[in-house]
């Protein structure tokens, strides 16, 4: 396998409202190979999310490199950097990041239409995905505001992965989702690992994730403290 996704010495410092800084992650080195289904776990609070957006691009460490698929999204300027997710990346957000007066159905194409799918394809993409993951005819057409939370968060799903990217990043995905609803997400996410070597890259402290990553990252206090690859 092919690395993928590199990270070298990544540092990210915020400042508080006190004016304190809070390292949030301390010298990260990490390498994730072309096709794999990699959780980052870790107690909140312990760099995950941190790592996670800094690896997709959606924030810049203050100190360090990422280099994608062999490019520095360092270099880039933010319209390249934009370009390139939109081509490359999919993004689950734990808050969804749906837009209110889309409908489901809207929502869930909305990257297909950004990248110039044509209407009868991505529909049919897209209605297929919905199916797959639970939203019926009778939800396609609701805006976020008339959908629970799960049934959100499964429009967010559908979203990032209908474009069969070629690497998807996940934070706390089933975190709204029932234990059932959960397990059928993840159990679509790994087959379309293994049928199509999308990347799949987690940040979850959910049990049934880390059960089926055949990588567990574990972080602590902005550090990679254990890295274990299974079978």
């Amino acid at each position: 396998m092919t690395e993928l996704i590199e990270g070298r010495g990544l540092d990210k410092t915020y400042v508080d409202r006190d004016s304190t800084p809070v390292h949030a992650l301390r010298g990260v080195d990490i390498d994730i190979s072309a096709g794999e289904f990699t959780a980052l776990a870790g107690p909140s609070g312990s760099g995950k999310t941190t790592l996670l957006n800094m690896l997709s691009g959606l924030d810049t460490p203050t100190a360090g490199t990422v280099r994608v698929n062999g490019r520095d999204l360092g270099s880039m300027s933010r319209n390249e950097l934009a370009q390139f997710r939109l081509e490359n990346l999919g993004f689950i957000f734990q808050s969804y990041n749906l837009i209110p007066v889309l409908s489901a159905e809207e929502n869930a194409e909305f990257t297909l239409l950004l990248q110039g799918v044509p209407q009868e394809e991505r529909r049919k993409k897209v209605r297929q995905q919905l199916s797959t993951l639970g939203i019926g005819d009778d939800m396609m057409q609701r805006r976020p505001s008339a959908l629970s939370g799960g049934q959100q968060q499964r429009i967010a799903v559908a979203r990032a992965l209908v474009g069969e990217p070629m690497i998807v990043l996940a934070d706390e995905p089933t975190a709204n989702l029932d234990s059932e609803t959960g397990a059928r997400l993840l159990d679509t996410m790994k087959e379309m690992n293994e049928r199509t070597g999308i990347t799949f890259l987690f940040s979850s402290h959910d049990p049934m994730v880390m059960e089926r990553a055949r990588r567990l990252v574990t972080m602590r206090d902005g550090k990679i403290v254990e890295d274990t690859k299974r079978a």
